[in-house]
């Protein structure tokens, strides 16, 4: 199983990947995202629950401080790695020794996140697991551009962002299943290391040529993170639709669990996010891997991201404008299909904006700042607009400005379809 392109590593990929190759590179992803969901879905809620008591701290406080740190940590992480593993030059290619060295490393951070003896500890075993796992989501990432031509990526990154839900869905169910903190956290580690294996040992990665390698200076390396918009216009705007985007969804799902409690006066608003969780799932799944393929089918990226972002923020206005509990449903499963078209499209367009394909695993990063960023941004946007400047209706009508913002700015991308 591997890659028939015979080109070298930073040629245009000309030759479809197989079918097993991106079986193996979504395993790969479904991995990764077991690592980090499996904790953040409930091994970190439980350890913060035991170490809340002796901190002075709440335990949502604890957790969020947890979390928080760990983010800025996969901020800086992805981009970083990204960059270095597009300048190195193992003979086992570009991006493998990452996807090795990262997901060991990542099983090795959730066993010592496991044995975590209080606040200090959970907070350090998270920042390594994040500074890991992103070693070697980066390089996974980076794998698309380098080995798909740009007329399967819609199909490819469809696959991918199914991966994404599957292994969220399977990273809670192993830190649920298994019972106990320290053995969730050792399912998830196994599964981590296990979930890479077929990538690694069948699928080709090619390395750098001689004459392809750069010299090393570091205030390059550094400055390299900045990419102007102004000199790669199409790339800013395509980072910008998906911040935005991204933004929009990170503000409808903070405050969900309130929002059935005190705008909709659900019963039981634990068991209505659920529910809301696993309808948009659903739809999400059906819409991911179709849309990539539709895009790929016509040769278009624009119009997808464009209509997607439009059908979410119509879904989103609708959780302020009509808020009732069916209406949540309706909303919940328009975002699902809209959610699901736009990660596989949005991922083939981000690829084809890339500035140059020395830097694909670096610029890929800067491009995932787009996904961790918003999560960032979302409490402070939302916190002051549902205590002082109108509650949930206000907040929900903001959302779908910011994502109907969006979808109309990738309009303004030119090198694409």
């Amino acid at each position: 199983m591997t890659s028939a392109d015979p080109l070298g590593a930073l040629a245009e990929p000309a030759h479809r990947v197989g079918r097993g190759w991106t079986a193996a590179l979504s395993l790969a992803n479904v991995a990764i995202w077991v690592g980090w969901y499996g904790p953040l879905q409930i091994l970190l809620a439980r350890q913060a629950e035991d170490f809340a008591p002796g901190t002075g701290m709440s335990k949502e406080t604890l957790l969020a401080w947890v979390t928080g740190v760990g983010a800025v940590v996969s901020l800086v992480a992805n981009p970083f790695f990204g960059a270095l593993s597009d300048r190195t030059t193992a003979r086992w290619g570009r991006r493998t020794p990452w996807i090795v060295a990262g997901s060991a490393g990542g099983a090795l951070s959730l066993l010592l996140l496991a044995g975590a003896g209080g606040l200090w500890s959970m907070a350090l075993g998270w920042c390594l697991v994040q500074l890991t796992l992103n070693a070697a989501f980066a390089a996974v990432t980076a794998a698309v551009p380098d080995r798909v031509p740009r007329r399967q990526r819609g199909a490819v990154g469809g696959w991918l962002g199914a991966a994404q839900i599957l292994g969220a869905v399977a990273g809670t169910g192993l830190a649920t299943a298994v019972g106990g903190i320290a053995a969730g956290y050792a399912a998830c580690a196994v599964f981590a290391v296990v979930g890479v294996l077929p990538y690694v040992l069948c699928c080709r990665d090619i390395g750098l040529g001689a004459a392809d390698r750069p010299a090393w200076s570091s205030r390059a390396f550094l400055r390299g993170f900045w990419l102007s918009p102004r000199r790669y216009p199409d790339f800013g705007w395509a980072w910008l639709t998906r911040f935005l985007i991204n933004l929009s969804n990170a503000l409808v799902i903070l405050y969900l669990l309130y929002y059935l409690r005190d705008g909709l006066h659900h019963a039981d608003p634990e068991e209505g996010v659920l529910v809301l969780t696993a309808v948009n799932s659903v739809t999400l799944l059906a819409t991911v891997v179709v849309g990539g393929v539709w895009s790929d089918r016509v040769g278009r990226r624009k119009p997808f991201v464009l209509w997607s972002g439009v059908l979410m923020a119509a879904a989103t206005a609708m959780l302020s404008v009509w808020q009732t509990w069916s209406s949540a449903i309706v909303a919940a499963a328009v975002l699902g299909v809209g959610l699901g078209v736009f990660m596989s499209v949005d991922f083939a367009l981000m690829t084809d904006v890339l500035p140059s394909a020395l830097d694909r695993g670096k610029d890929l990063g800067v491009i995932n700042v787009a996904n961790a960023l918003p999560q960032v941004a979302a409490p402070a946007v939302a916190a002051p607009i549902v205590t002082y400047l109108g509650g949930y209706r206000v907040l929900y009508l903001v959302a779908a400005v910011a994502g109907l913002a969006g979808a109309v700015f990738v309009r303004r991308i030119r090198a694409v379809d």
